[in-house]
């Protein structure tokens, strides 16, 4: 059942609210009044029921999300932090410091659930809007990246080593007695520094005769609960090391492994994202990821039309890197790339070209903040659609945090105004 209004709530005249306690100018206080909570009030209230306990307010439970995003934090950490931190608490509505948690840390895996993508594109989208004019450019730059997932780097006596682990505690919970465990000859196979083929052999071995076993005296009830678990497992007890489309993980059998060219990394295991970066403003405005590791330039139309529908501008020019080649014209959007300058350009064109995509390098560290900074290095939300989610909350969260820094940049140059100094006058100052 939806939560009660915190505008209903009656005020406490033993104690002062905690908006007079803090600090008006703080870029959080600032921000939140510039959220539309009520919008996310009106578009997520049908996703409740009438009947039951009252869930958390929704205004708390999507402040919650972004301060997690906004400061790097895991569900955990950001319920312990909102309990120490009154500028967290008035951000998500509260009028009197608490005490006590918010909420469980698991509550985020319902609410992220029943929000779904298109709740964590609303996120995204008002974070767009939060710019204004400045994220409606006609020229943006686009780049994809991978969103890496939370597994261990997948090899085949990992793989196999964990079906035969599960096949044993499947057999346990259904009281199957097994023939052969190979609880004593697996520890001393997996002891080997350096797997041999007749070790993995051996190991994929047991792992085929468990999945058999299975097989055979599961009941049929069972059989059918478990039926897509063992078709998992025979797809990874018969993927060889060259076969295409394979399963990198039990518990994230959809991650993609996908190879960007890097130096130091030469395989990432996730999803490809692609990001829309406004050319001057630097305002992220498309963010989509993709369930397959198709060419660059087959992203193009999907991600624009996005920007499209977010802004309501279409882009006259994307500029892209080379991993683009191939296209050079989306719906009406022109698409730029980095080629040899031909003979008949002027000096000036050359000069505009060149000036151009020395500008489209400044997605680069738009990407690496979005990753370091706001948990889309390593994503640990479950799924194609955690996917998603991580992905929207992330850019959204580079958002706020670019109008955040405006915000207090503003507030120096008004500060320097009053005080009759210029911004020269500033940096010539000791420790400036």
């Amino acid at each position: 059942m939806k939560a009660k209004s915190r505008e209903s709530r009656q005020g406490n005249f033993l104690y002062s609210d905690l908006l007079d306690q803090l600090n008006p100018a703080h870029p959080l206080l600032k921000l939140s009044k510039r959220i539309p909570w009520q919008r996310f009030e009106d578009e997520f209230a049908g996703l409740y029921s009438q009947a039951g306990r009252p869930a958390k307010p929704i205004r708390l439970m999507v402040g919650l999300l972004l301060l997690k995003q906004l400061e790097n934090l895991s569900d955990e950490r950001v319920v312990e932090a909102w309990v120490a931190n009154p500028y967290f608490q008035a951000f998500c509505g509260e009028t009197r410091f608490q005490w006590k948690f918010p909420c469980n840390p698991s509550d985020f895996v319902y609410f992220r659930k029943r929000i779904g993508e298109d709740g964590a594109r609303l996120i995204f989208e008002v974070s767009v809007a939060l710019h204004g004019e400045a994220a409606k450019e006609v020229e943006v730059t686009v780049d994809t990246t991978v969103q890496e997932k939370n597994i261990t780097f997948p090899t085949d006596t990992k793989l196999l080593t964990k079906i035969i682990k599960r096949c044993r505690k499947i057999a346990a919970d259904e009281g199957i007695g097994l023939r052969r465990s190979f609880r004593r000859e697996l520890p001393g196979l997996l002891l080997q520094r350096f797997k041999s083929k007749r070790v993995i052999k051996r190991i994929r071995t047991m792992a085929g005769v468990l999945i058999r076993e299975l097989e055979r005296k599961l009941p049929r009830d069972a059989l059918a609960r478990h039926e897509e678990t063992l078709q998992l497992f025979r797809r990874v007890h018969k993927q060889k090391r060259t076969d295409k489309d394979k399963v990198y993980s039990l518990h994230e059998p959809e991650v993609l492994c996908i190879g960007k060219g890097k130096e130091h990394k030469k395989y990432e295991f996730g999803r490809k994202a692609s990001l829309v970066v406004t050319k001057t403003t630097g305002v992220i405005v498309g963010a989509l990821s993709f369930t397959e590791n198709i060419y660059d330039g087959n992203t193009l139309p999907d991600v624009l039309e996005q920007v499209w529908q977010i802004t309501g501008v279409c882009p006259q020019v994307a500029i892209c890197d080379r991993g683009y080649r191939g296209r050079t014209r989306v719906g009406d959007t022109e698409i730029v790339t980095p080629s040899r300058p031909k003979k008949n350009d002027t000096i000036s064109q050359r000069r505009k070209a060149r000036l151009r995509f020395r500008r489209r390098a400044g997605i680069e560290p738009v990407i690496g903040h979005v990753k370091q900074d706001h948990r889309m290095a390593r994503n640990f939300l479950k799924g194609v659609l955690g996917d998603a989610i991580n992905l929207f909350m992330a850019a959204a969260a580079f958002n706020f945090r670019k109008w955040m820094r405006k915000l207090a940049h503003c507030f120096v140059l008004i500060l320097l105004w009053l005080r009759g100094e210029t911004r020269d006058d500033l940096a010539t100052q000791p420790g400036g």
